[in-house]
């Protein structure tokens, strides 16, 4: 059975696209990534997460990332976005669509039609929503450490785009940029 495990990044980031990344592995590769240290991204330093992300693509039959950006955050929610994400990722795994997608979290994908099991704390429990995470942490963090030269003064680099004292400061000093979440700013600016 082709098995994919999808997982989001940067859901609650006042700044940037969210990203979704999707992943299908085989018993060996789950074994040998587990065997490098795979585990929820959040649980791994950021020079260990870079290091998995070339074993991921190596070893995994196929993966994907997909994102949605600020201005469609702001126009469909963060919901609707973040599906929408989840479902260009898995669209762009090529092949057969998988049979079954493990979802991170208690929300289903409703814009998927296939078969689908939401997994409370997925990343810990399965190598396919790891290995998803890890690699869409890696991408939108290289986004934004790429996005801060763009729009320095908002401490992008440090923050990724979550709101932080820092960035709330900048925001009321400098306003919000193109690529800020205006949904996410709406009480900040109304102050």
């Amino acid at each position: 059975m082709r098995v994919a495990g999808i997982d989001e990044v940067g859901r609650g980031c006042w700044y940037g696209p969210v990203f979704a990344g999707a992943v299908v592995l085989d018993a060996l590769s789950q074994q040998r990534l587990a065997a490098a240290g795979l585990t929820d991204s959040k649980a791994l330093s950021a020079k260990r997460r870079a290091q998995l992300v070339p074993l991921i693509q190596q070893h995994a039959q196929a993966w994907a990332l997909g994102q949605a950006s600020a201005r469609e955050i702001d126009e469909l929610g963060i919901r609707t976005a973040t599906e929408l994400a989840m479902l260009r990722a898995l669209q762009r795994l090529g092949g057969e669509p998988p049979q079954l997608v493990l979802v991170d979290g208690v929300l289903p994908l409703r814009l998927w039609h296939g078969e689908q099991r939401c997994v409370v704390r997925g990343d810990a429990e399965h190598q396919e929503i790891a290995a998803a995470s890890v690699l869409a942490k890696q991408a939108r963090d290289a986004l934004i450490q790429r996005l801060a030269r763009l729009h320095p003064g908002y401490g992008l680099e440090r923050h990724a785009g979550y709101g932080t004292a820092v960035h709330r400061a900048a925001v009321l000093r400098d306003g919000p940029t193109v690529l800020h979440r205006r949904s996410f700013l709406r009480k900040l600016l109304a102050a």
